[in-house]
């Protein structure tokens, strides 16, 4: 069942974010996830020719204080598309990478095979092995933890008659079981993110695309079967969010009313949201790896605002 309320999208004043590019060496640099490793920051994104190109790879990189990076590693397969990285921790502090797998034959080929997989590093710098994961076809989008189980939304690339997100469940980051087949079954619900709140209690953020249809924030008890969800009031992209420790749910994502722009908003737990301050972005933008480092959120997004598609490091405070 999903509740509808809806919030008007009003801009408050700027909150004064400071935004600096980092990373363009690739013709187009994009969808980014970042993690505090060891001491280090570590960035992860994808680099091609175009935003849906065949030669895509993943680049990670790492920087002490978020002003100089370097290259650690780029991750390839041959005649694949590596899309959307996403990082994170194992309980043991391993890194796990995941990332879908475009079967892609030539530049701006749509409507292809996809099959999602994992890596898995101690230092950002050596990688596994890719680890196929999930179902073939089906897109996991991006893993988290609670104690010592994993969960990660998928959704269908190629099936027309098939829009429905499926729920996976694994206790090693490896090998992916069905929780739920059905998840959410309309509006064409893809992109998702779970987080956990301190008593085992799922959050998920969840983009749909058919028109009509507004982003979803789900929650769950374990043993995260059965799930509540509400309307956010606004068709979002790129969906990440994360709970500040008094609460408060903070997002950023891709706002498509009027102008399309990579935002900061809030969530109310609820259904609604509220623009908080749109970050420097236009076009070609969004999808926002998030970190709460001594009481700011560190933000990686990509944007095309400055003319070539690179990689951009925001600092907010809340």
């Amino acid at each position: 069942m999903v509740r509808t309320i809806l919030l008007t999208l009003a801009c408050l004043p700027l909150l004064a974010a400071e935004s600096t590019r980092i990373w363009d060496t690739a013709p187009h640099s994009a969808f980014t996830d970042i993690i505090m490793h060891k001491g280090r920051w570590i960035c992860t994104f994808r680099e091609g020719r175009g935003h849906v190109s065949s030669d895509g790879s993943i680049r990670v990189i790492s920087s002490k204080d978020g002003k100089k990076w370097e290259s650690l590693a780029e991750l390839k397969q041959p005649n694949l598309d590596l899309r959307d990285p996403k990082i994170t921790h194992t309980p043991s502090g391993e890194l796990m990478l995941t990332a879908a797998a475009a079967h892609r034959a030539q530049d701006n080929q749509r409507n292809v095979d996809h099959h999602s997989v994992a890596f898995f590093s101690k230092d950002g710098r050596i990688w596994s092995a890719p680890q196929t994961i999930g179902d073939y076809n089906y897109w996991l989008w991006r893993a988290t933890w609670f104690k010592n189980q994993v969960l990660m939304v998928g959704y269908p690339t190629t099936t027309p008659n098939d829009k429905s997100t499926r729920l996976y469940s694994s206790t090693d980051g490896r090998k992916f079981e069905t929780l739920v087949p059905s998840l959410v079954t309309d509006g064409f619900s893809n992109e998702s993110t779970i987080i956990f709140q301190k008593d085992g209690t799922a959050l998920c953020l969840m983009r749909r695309d058919e028109k009509g249809f507004n982003g979803l924030l789900g929650t769950a008890k374990p043993p995260y079967k059965d799930w509540k969800w509400a309307d956010v009031g606004a068709r979002i992209g790129g969906p990440n969010f994360i709970e500040l420790p008094n609460g408060r749910l903070i997002g950023v994502v891709r706002l498509y009313d009027g102008k399309t722009r990579t935002s900061i908003v809030e969530l109310n737990a609820n259904g609604g949201i509220k623009e908080l301050e749109k970050l420097p972005s236009n076009g070609d933008s969004s999808y926002a790896g998030i970190q709460l480092h001594k009481g700011e959120l560190w933000i990686t997004y990509y944007s095309s605002h400055e003319g070539k598609t690179a990689i951009y490091l925001a600092r907010w405070k809340p």
